[in-house]
């Protein structure tokens, strides 16, 4: 008996540590967050942009700890530190750190979107909201407690569950179209458009975008790979499918984006968010065409939403998130399917249906949320913030300081 103990000890403390590593693979993406960000805006915005990232993720780590993990999964940690780890060596900690990422990932998303002209407080409470509440709702409706409310539904009607294995839909779908309300109610940035032509606003550090696109991409495999949760579940073919569909991105972003490194990064990024959701039961080729079609998807979105809709989303974060997260849960219905040497058990239908439920929940809460705050505090700078730049406007400081020293 105390042999079998010590093993039952030894297996959980071994998913304790599988599921830590996986943690700090996913915590740290969210430099990579930031760097693309400092990297696409320009130079008066870059402390505002680290600041914001930071500040996200300070926020969303306190409200996803007291509300949107028990609200997800009905655990709460607010009983004696003891009991905390009484049971598997604390894994049900370790698995809110690593969840937590995921949920910090959803303003940090918005940030990108809103970059240079939105007031800080007031993003702070938005992204307070959504970690808190609206994210862990639909968390637990796909993953979580709750997952028999929805899950039943799909499966009636499609014949399976909805499929999504890392978060193509649950994280980034859903972050990219609670962007787009906020970008559509701030509006575009001071010059962007005129009445008869698109004023591109050129990014100000290629070194910075592609360092935050490496750190992302590095990350990603923390993100997916430790999905499983545990390490008998572990799977390789998760490993390589998340290794080809970043390639598959930056080769069709590389074609497609006639070598423009800022397409060529974020492709990789694409073919990284539209795997997510299959990546356990695509074939390896599969998984190469669907990066493929995501980074086309991006290079093309990108330039429908800023040069035909005139919407000025500074990272594209609706295309890259949104679209291209719905195109990941849209493709694991059809590259999951055994006919295309996928793994099976996953309804186009439900797959749809889920995406649709994803896209709806968004836009209702950013429109509520981001609606509300204009009408009430503000989300906006005025001109002369905005013309200054949220560096020193926000936080007194610039990205050079020794710059002003005369």
């Amino acid at each position: 008996m105390e042999q079998v103990s010590s093993l039952a000890t030894l297996r959980a403390s071994t998913d304790v540590l599988f599921l830590m590593l996986g943690a700090a693979m996913v915590f740290a993406m969210h430099a990579g967050f930031a760097f693309l960000e400092v990297g696409t805006v320009r130079k008066k915005s870059q402390v505002n942009a680290f600041v914001k990232i930071l500040t996200d993720w300070a926020v969303s780590t306190v409200v996803y700890f007291l509300i949107g993990f028990p609200l997800a999964y009905g655990i709460s940690f607010l009983k004696p530190a003891d009991q905390l780890v009484a049971e598997s060596q604390g894994y049900d900690l370790v698995h809110y750190f690593f969840l937590l990422c995921f949920a910090a990932c959803i303003p940090a998303i918005i940030s990108g979107g809103i970059a240079e002209r939105a007031k800080f407080w007031p993003q702070v409470i938005a992204g307070a909201i959504f970690a808190g509440l609206t994210y862990p709702l639909f968390e637990s409706l796909i993953w979580g407690k709750n997952a028999s409310l929805l899950q039943d539904i799909f499966k009636s009607l499609g014949g399976a569950e909805f499929h999504d294995y890392a978060g193509s839909v649950v994280v980034h779908s859903l972050g990219g179209w609670l962007a787009l309300p906020a970008v559509l109610i701030l509006g575009p940035r001071m010059g962007r458009y005129s009445k008869t032509r698109s004023n591109p606003i050129p990014v100000s550090n290629i070194p910075f975008l592609a360092l935050g696109s490496w750190i992302l991409a590095v990350g990603w495999f923390g993100f997916n790979v430790m999905s499983a949760g545990h390490i008998d579940k572990i799977s390789g073919l998760v490993a390589v499918n998340s290794l080809l569909a970043m390639v598959g991105g930056v080769v069709a972003a590389l074609i497609a984006g006639k070598n423009d490194p800022g397409f060529i990064h974020n492709g990789a990024l694409a073919g990284l968010i539209a795997v997510c959701a299959g990546s356990d039961i695509m074939h390896p080729l599969a998984a190469f065409v669907t990066g493929g079609i995501a980074a086309v998807i991006f290079v093309y979105g990108f330039h429908i939403e800023q040069e035909k809709l005139r919407i000025d989303d500074v990272l594209g974060v609706w295309p890259l998130h949104g679209v291209i997260g719905s195109w990941g849960g849209i493709a694991a219905g059809i590259f999951g399917q055994k006919w295309l040497g996928g793994i099976g058990g996953v309804s186009f239908i439900s797959q749809v249906g889920g995406t649709l439920a994803a896209i709806v929940t968004a836009l209702a809460s950013g429109f509520l949320v981001y609606g509300l705050l204009h009408k009430t505090v503000g989300i906006r700078l005025n001109e002369d913030e905005e013309f200054a730049g949220p560096d020193l406007t926000i936080h007194h400081i610039g990205a050079y300081p020794e710059d002003s020293v005369r």
